[in-house]
């Protein structure tokens, strides 16, 4: 293995492991005894759970190729993971929020095995009917509720736009990295993202745990220099020969993209912390998780039909597309900052007039 694999890798876990060792009390966000529980039991399924992804998100691409799919093949074969995501995530979600999120999975689960028991009795329509119904009920509540709050609407498209393009990166890394199937060690490069998103993760912790430092501001930046680390691919292509020679190690114009998509993953570990934050400020509890897979139909749609479409436009321009997106969404969160200070300083400026209207007869 290329000696600049072991130098990003080290470089990423020695910044990692000092910014986790350095952290104070302040870089901490306290929590009660009772949610620590509760966060280790749920972390250790949840590892365990994402474990057995990634240990295969890696190879998958490269697997397909081996069979002797071609890019657009592999594309479509894709689409079926997220059209699943697309249906399943979006029917346990409304579950989540209906019957809570720890009965969600279980409850989702007994109900389609019941279903396929009984689908052959006459009440199998009834219940199936019943179903959608419901369904259908909480979607429309949760259109209504996005339609009347526009700080609702720029957060679910602004998760979207960045999905949108983190999920098309996940194919894209694979073949840009080896354009002319250069041999690169697909598991050690993936490690290197992880790593890359620990770092993102750990200064989210940091940023967050400050309550002078708002997410909604921080996140314009980090929007816009993940929106700059997709374009490497494009600015390499121009400025960097490109290789004919079939076969090799990773070229230079590769090692540049890598130290670009280390900077996106970082963006990524930054992301979802800090987007799970501003659901939980602008986005009611009890209908969080049929709103927010609302927004992931769309999501889904355009990922499918991006990957179907995969083998008609050049690679670069798919990281080009993905980049405009994500500078869409720094702007979007530009305004969610915007009006997200409104309601604070509308209800200021009414206390100081309450104030002012009772002085009079206060004085003595």
């Amino acid at each position: 293995m290329e000696l600049f694999y072991y130098m990003v890798f080290g470089a990423l876990g020695t910044v990692v492991a000092a910014l986790e060792l350095s952290k104070s009390n302040k870089d901490r966000v306290n929590t009660s005894a009772a949610f620590n529980s509760f966060k280790n039991n749920y972390l250790l399924v949840y590892s365990l759970m994402m474990a057995g992804d990634w240990l295969q998100g890696p190879y998958v691409y490269y697997l397909y190729t081996t069979y002797g799919f071609g890019k657009g093949e592999i594309g479509q074969l894709f689409i079926a993971g997220f059209g699943s995501s697309m249906l399943f995530g979006t029917i346990v979600g409304s579950l989540a929020d209906k019957q809570g999120r720890k009965r969600a999975c279980v409850t989702y689960c007994i109900t389609y095995i019941l279903s396929c028991i009984t689908k052959h009795s006459p009440q199998y329509k009834v219940l199936m009917v019943g179903r959608i119904l419901d369904l259908l009920t909480q979607f429309k509540g949760a259109a209504v509720t996005i339609a009347s709050d526009e700080k609702i609407a720029l957060l679910g498209a602004i998760q979207s736009l960045f999905e949108g393009s983190m999920y098309t990166f996940v194919f894209l890394w694979t073949p840009a990295l080896s354009p002319n199937d250069e041999e690169i060690p697909h598991g050690f490069i993936f490690a290197t993202f992880m790593l890359a998103s620990m770092l993102g993760s750990s200064i989210a912790s940091r940023l967050l745990a400050r309550n002078s430092t708002r997410v909604e501001s921080y996140m314009q930046i980090i929007f816009v220099i993940s929106s700059a680390s997709l374009l490497l691919p494009i600015l390499t292509n121009f400025l960097v020969t490109p290789s004919k020679v079939k076969g090799g190690g990773i070229t230079f114009a590769g090692c540049l993209q890598v130290l670009g998509f280390c900077t996106f993953e970082a963006c990524v570990g930054i992301f979802w912390p800090s987007i799970m934050k501003m659901r939980s400020q602008y986005i009611p509890e009890e209908a969080r998780s049929t709103i927010m897979n609302f927004f992931r139909i769309p999501l889904n749609i355009f990922v499918c039909i991006v990957l179907y479409n995969v083998n008609a436009f050049p690679i670069t321009f798919m990281f080009g597309m993905c980049s405009i997106f994500l500078f869409v969404a720094s702007i979007l969160q530009r305004r969610l900052a915007a009006i997200g200070d409104k309601p604070k300083t509308e209800d200021w400026a009414m206390l100081k007039e309450r104030d002012a209207e009772d002085e009079p007869l206060n004085a003595p």
